[in-house]
């Protein structure tokens, strides 16, 4: 069993190769960006993506995550990543991503969420979809917001990154939500 492409109008969805892997150092390997998110290490060092890059295959037909390459659809070059985490005993996913700086700000986040939680909820046939980010990363949950998920609450002191305890927005969105919105 293969991992799916996903297309929109300006993005392509695709498994990871492993010549990905010195763009995802160069992109992820950004202090701005491992600071916003829970599990990019900084600094990123040699090997990491490979090591990284080599796993997701395994992970998917193990049924535990799908986690795709956000490519520009006209340059096919790497954005960043967005993937879905499974728990299959309650038919749930959980959502994570990160955009290289240079795409910030241009949609392709929204774009991609979009994707995949269609991917969630028509092909894989999940209940619930959620996402959670550092509360001091807002534009996270603007994504999350464009996309009709309702946020659900704050979790104080949830994560340990860098020495600090962050606090977390949590995001989640149902399945009978998701259809009523898109038809």
């Amino acid at each position: 069993m293969s991992q799916p492409i996903l297309q929109s109008n300006r993005l392509v969805l695709r498994p990871f190769e492993a010549g990905d892997a010195l763009e995802v150092q160069r992109l992820a390997g950004d202090r701005d960006v491992a600071s916003t998110t829970l599990n990019i290490p900084h600094p990123y060092q040699d090997g990491m993506a490979e090591s990284w890059i080599y796993g997701l295959p395994d992970a998917f037909v193990r049924g535990e995550s799908a986690t795709f390459a956000m490519e520009d659809a006209t340059t096919s070059a790497l954005i960043g990543s967005i993937g879905l985490r499974f728990t299959a005993l309650h038919a749930r996913g959980e959502v994570g991503y990160w955009i290289g700086r240079p795409y910030w700000g241009q949609g392709y986040c929204t774009e991609a969420l979009r994707l995949v939680l269609t991917y969630g909820f028509e092909v894989c046939g999940l209940v619930r979809v959620y996402a959670h980010h550092l509360t001091r990363n807002p534009a996270s949950g603007r994504v999350m917001q464009k996309v009709g998920m309702t946020h659900e609450g704050t979790l104080r002191k949830h994560f340990h990154k860098w020495g600090v305890f962050e606090d977390v927005e949590l995001y989640g969105q149902l399945r009978e939500e998701w259809d009523s919105k898109t038809g």
